[in-house]
């Protein structure tokens, strides 16, 4: 998987590389719980039930303050899949959106299934989390790509016209494999997005994603990471809407102070494309993570889309203790997201420690299986 290992991981660099992996993955669900409670809510009504200023903090949704959507689910299974993408490598066997799209069926098992089967000896330890369990308003284009053991391509993309933001709201942790070039970061989100999400706009709004991640995650700036994913999209067919998006994005930026009627503007009709613009204005000109995660929800479109992908970007680049401790304490799934994190971060700085021709950590094959 292109993983650095060795001497190239210091201890201050494999701390910072750890900050920032737990970073990207609460931001993302914090975002994703925070704007969860508004989704499906235009802004007059957002006003109407939090106040003026809109949402200002956690709010009830499915039952509980803190609750996370399919997006964050579905974001954890993407850790899940890059891990075992390279722990099956061992084998021979190298191919990621396989180990991915296993990953993806996995989840989708935890859409129709009561609890964890304890027969399937290949789920490893995330399937056996049982608040997993629970259905959060999944996109019916996740449901329809992950619905069966066929693999959507880039040849033979599932639902072809789907444009919605949901595979690249799942995209982030691709952006965090560092030790790989950001073209195959793209090149590996989109592959893996075209699993759900079929439309050109759709799976190159989550590689451009990816690869801003990708810079934040490497030390770099927001703007930097947005000139590289435009230079990598520009090859690309079907480029243009997203290109557009992000430049629009950028020019917003210089517009004045934020309004929730700018982000609508920016989101347009809620495709992914226009999420992703959303997430990069909000990170752009949020004050600090709260600022910013609070601008990303409080707008008439898909709240908890939008609140996922800025918290992404704002944890990749600040790192986990710039995060709202208290919307953290909230937060459900909290010890399963830091565990995977740091799961993550120990497989990619030290995989070769954990596994490989010359022996292999019987405790990590039992988490993370070769099958």
């Amino acid at each position: 998987m292109g993983a650095t290992a060795g001497a190239v991981w210091g201890r201050t660099e494999q701390q910072d590389f750890r900050s920032r992996v737990r970073g990207t993955l609460l931001g993302a669900a914090v975002g994703d719980a925070l704007g969860a409670p508004l989704d499906g809510l235009g802004l007059e009504e957002i006003r109407e039930a939090y106040g003026a200023e809109g949402l200002t903090d956690l709010a009830s949704a499915y039952g509980r303050r803190g609750a996370v959507t399919h997006l964050t689910q579905l974001t954890l299974f993407s850790v899940d899949g890059l891990i075992r993408a390279q722990v099956r490598r061992d084998t021979g066997a190298w191919h990621p959106p396989t180990d991915l799209h296993r990953a993806y069926r996995r989840w989708a098992a935890t859409q129709s299934d009561w609890g964890p089967d304890e027969r399937r000896k290949d789920d490893g330890w995330l399937a056996r989390e049982e608040w997993l369990y629970a259905r959060r308003d999944p996109a019916r284009s996740c449901l329809l790509g992950l619905g069966d053991d066929i693999m959507g391509t880039l040849d033979a993309p599932k639902n072809p016209g789907e444009a919605g933001p949901e595979a690249a709201a799942r995209s982030a942790p691709f952006g965090l494999l560092v030790g790989w070039e950001p073209q195959l970061v793209m090149q590996l989100a989109v592959e893996c997005a075209a699993q759900t999400h079929g439309h050109p706009a759709a799976y190159l709004a989550a590689g451009a994603y990816a690869v801003i991640v990708h810079a934040l995650a490497r030390g770099e700036s927001l703007d930097a990471g947005v000139q590289r994913a435009l230079g990598l999209l520009g090859a690309r067919p079907g480029q243009q809407p997203v290109t557009d998006a992000l430049q629009h994005a950028l020019g917003a930026v210089r517009q004045g102070m934020p309004t929730p009627g700018r982000v609508e503007e920016l989101a347009g009709n809620a495709t992914a494309e226009g999420l992703l613009a959303v997430a990069v204005y909000c990170a752009l000109v949020g004050e600090d993570i709260r600022h910013g995660l609070r601008l990303a929800v409080n707008h008439g479109g898909p709240s908890g889309v939008a609140g996922a992908l800025t918290g992404g970007l704002l944890g990749a680049l600040h790192g986990e203790t710039a995060l709202p401790p208290a919307w953290l304490a909230e937060l459900e799934g909290r010890p399963t997201v830091l565990v995977l994190a740091d799961d993550f971060a120990m497989e990619m700085t030290q995989g070769p420690a954990l596994h490989g021709p010359g022996g292999s950590s019987p405790g990590w094959l039992a988490r993370y299986p070769r099958g």
